[in-house]
């Protein structure tokens, strides 16, 4: 009886997963359907940069090719022992537009990102600041597209999802996983219109700011113990009354977060446990009901291949599993992410449940880090 009624449990669950994407599909594609304002305000690009030699000059040169009438762009290089400053040197010389920072030693109470962010808004002249990493790609028409959904919106903060790139099969595992879970699981419909700051969510590869809310906010001061600073940063937003949107952005950002699947276990280890606020039995729940979502269906229909007695009908089983796969499909079409990466999807799920313990060791023996710097000690509590 305990396996009919579960099976039965998925379907519905898989069912609200549906409406959730389908209702995000629509928002998302809504927010680029604004006519261009007569006005387009300054923008400030800014560009936190550690140790980004193999990133930063693709990055920059797409920012500085930017169909828009008036941005500058701030680059902070973030103590970087590589490449990064002599590259961002030599571009600089070359295009007056590109303003290179140096960044200063890392404050007490500070997360790296954050205290580069900061150090860059405070050095920005712009009326909008449009906040991206170093290792993202941007098409010509990104920021008129986002200062046209911005001011369309009536929005304070813009973000979006932007398209992931993933080569090597430890990233094709775990990279795409974070955008879908936040696809499948943030109704931004409701998060716009309940003051709820939990409903609210970002990436922060791509943030659009209205600068007057960014300071009302305390701008990333305010969030600067924040390990998940983007999440952090749209729940100010949310919890200040100001507007929050998002949009589709595959089309005009591209992200290669990481260069092998060891990174990208790393990278995500630093945020999972983080972006419940180090709660370890919701952790341990959402990651334990993510597991049976999408493995105990192919555990009953193997039961059932064996001659093994299964309390649901094969039928059901196979609506649960159909409705998976169905929605790892067109979640992965509307990210721009390999659809053949889609049906592989319990074996991401493997993975990501071990990053997600991985995560979670890590996170309560205080050794989370990235790039050189240790995280220091976080507040780990069980609700």
């Amino acid at each position: 009886m305990f396996q009919h009624s579960l099976i039965y449990d998925l379907i519905a669950f898989q069912a609200v997963l549906w409406l959730i994407a389908l209702s995000n599909t629509w928002v998302l594609r809504r927010a680029r359907r604004h006519a261009p304002p007569a006005h387009l305000p300054r923008v400030s690009v800014l560009v936190p940069a550690r140790n980004e030699e193999a990133n930063i000059e693709r990055c920059v040169a797409s920012l500085l090719a930017q169909d828009y009438p008036d941005f500058e762009v701030l680059v902070l290089d973030d103590e970087s022992t590589d490449g990064t400053g002599c590259i961002l040197a030599r571009l600089a010389a070359a295009d007056p537009r590109l303003r290179v920072l140096s960044g200063r030693p890392l404050e007490a109470g500070w997360r790296g990102k954050n205290w580069a962010c900061a150090q860059l808004a405070a050095q920005a002249n712009g009326e909008l600041l449009f906040f991206t990493d170093a290792d993202t790609h941007h098409q010509p028409q990104t920021l008129r597209a986002f200062a046209t959904a911005l001011i369309g919106e009536g929005a304070d903060l813009l973000g979006g999802f932007p398209r992931q790139e993933v080569e090597t099969l430890g990233e094709q595992f775990i990279v795409p996983f974070f955008s879908w879970v936040v696809y499948c699981f943030t109704p931004l419909a409701l998060g716009y219109r309940l003051r709820f700051p939990a409903l609210s969510t970002a990436v922060g590869q791509a943030l659009l700011f209205r600068r007057a809310a960014y300071e009302g906010i305390g701008g990333h001061r305010a969030v600067r113990a924040a390990i998940v600073e983007d999440l952090a940063l749209a729940r100010q937003i949310k919890a200040h009354g100001y507007n929050w949107r998002m949009m589709r952005l595959t089309d005009l950002v591209a992200c290669r977060m990481y260069r092998t699947g060891g990174e990208a276990a790393a990278g995500l280890s630093r945020n999972l446990f983080a972006a419940f606020d180090f709660r370890v039995i919701p952790y341990v729940f959402a990651w334990a009901w993510l597991l049976v979502m999408f493995l105990a269906p192919f555990l009953a229909l193997g039961r059932h291949a064996l001659g093994q007695p299964v309390d649901a009908p094969v039928a059901a089983i196979l609506v649960c599993i159909g409705l998976a796969l169905g929605l790892w499909l067109f979640v992965y079409r509307q990210l721009g992410l390999p659809l053949r990466l889609a049906p592989l999807y319990p074996f991401t799920m493997l993975v990501m449940v071990g990053v997600a313990w991985r995560s979670l060791w890590l996170g309560l023996r205080g050794r989370l880090e990235w790039k050189g710097r240790g995280m220091g000690g976080v507040r780990v509590r069980l609700f």
